[in-house]
């Protein structure tokens, strides 16, 4: 059975091994072990993922199935002070996917976004990444592209979706 909780900062160890279990099967035809190495240190430190949940306004949640954590998402509404609920991370194990988690955290943060009245949820995704096809079954859209330059010469390509609420 699959439940979703509220992640504190008691949580952030489990976060971080669900992404560091998932970037490689995520990344690693799409990013060299470099890039991925830089982004998981970047992205998931105890530092970062606690100013996340502390001072950006991020909340995470996890999902479980039966007693194992198997996936998690972080979210925020007004994102950039516009009406919109931002999707930021939602990662799951790779031996978890094609079992409904994902699609009960999209369906969660849904709700939520509906909750606090927001218009739309809006995510970025690398253009490569198989979860494109994901996310458009799940009623996001293509709005435009973006490409963020990191460190070392690391680029992230991306579309940024959207799905209106």
């Amino acid at each position: 059975m699959l439940q979703i909780t509220e992640a504190t900062t008691k949580d952030l160890k489990t976060i971080r091994g669900i992404a560091y279990g998932s970037w490689p099967a995520t990344y690693g035809e799409i990013l060299s072990k470099e890039q991925i190495d830089y982004m998981l240190n970047l992205f998931y430190s105890d530092e970062t993922l606690t100013e996340n949940l502390n001072e950006k306004s991020h909340h995470f949640i996890l999902v479980h199935y039966n007693s194992t954590c198997i996936g998690f998402a972080s979210y925020e509404h007004n994102y950039l002070d516009k009406n919109k609920t931002r999707l930021h991370k939602i990662y799951l194990l790779p031996e978890a996917q094609g079992k409904g988690a994902g699609k009960l955290l999209i369906d969660t943060i849904e709700n939520l976004a509906k909750i606090n009245h927001s218009e739309a949820i809006s995510l970025n995704v690398n253009k490569f990444n198989k979860a494109l096809s994901f996310y458009q079954k799940n009623g996001f859209e293509i709005v435009s592209e973006e490409d963020i330059e990191l460190d070392f010469g690391y680029l992230m390509e991306d579309y940024i979706m959207e799905k209106k609420l």
